[in-house]
């Protein structure tokens, strides 16, 4: 079985990868796209602007949670995750995930709101409920680190 120690450089290369592959995505793909589609389909040209800004933030919004969780393993690494230090990190990752669900929702319920068709609506309900279901996840998990770090911080304390 793999420890701990022993993911933490292969998941950090990984991180550098997905970061810069966001990077990417944010300046040149996404905003190339939303120009593109705008030519295509000028009935839709007015959600050009819109539709780049809010995929933007929420590619903002995963590199938020990449850098967070690169601070959490750097943490790991110095066998200090177990302190009010990771607690930080893990409080950025929630409200990362709390702000891009919010504007999930708002764009769920636009679309919702304005469709003639059901799909893309239901084709929406898929991430939000994801995201929804990784958020609370992420509080659960930030519950547990609370209680290992009090427990371990009372361990200490008795040593």
């Amino acid at each position: 079985m793999i420890t701990a120690q022993r993911a933490v450089a292969p998941l950090r290369v990984f991180l550098v990868l997905l970061f810069g592959i966001l990077v990417l995505f944010q300046t040149m793909s996404l905003p190339s796209q939303f120009a593109h589609l705008a030519q295509v389909d000028p009935e839709m040209a007015y959600l050009r602007w819109p539709a780049t800004a809010i995929s933007v933030f929420w590619v903002l919004c995963v590199q938020v949670v990449i850098v967070a969780t690169w601070q959490l393993l750097s943490l790991v690494k110095k066998d200090r995750i177990f302190t009010e230090a990771s607690m930080r990190w893990v409080d950025a990752i929630v409200w990362a995930i709390l702000a891009g669900w919010v504007v999930l929702a708002g764009v769920f319920l636009y679309v919702g709101f304005n469709a003639d068709d059901p799909a893309l609506p239901l084709l929406l309900f898929l991430p939000l409920i994801g995201v929804a279901v990784l958020g609370l996840l992420m509080i659960v998990l930030r519950t547990l680190l609370r209680q290992a770090t009090t427990l371990r911080s009372d361990l200490e304390q008795v040593i």
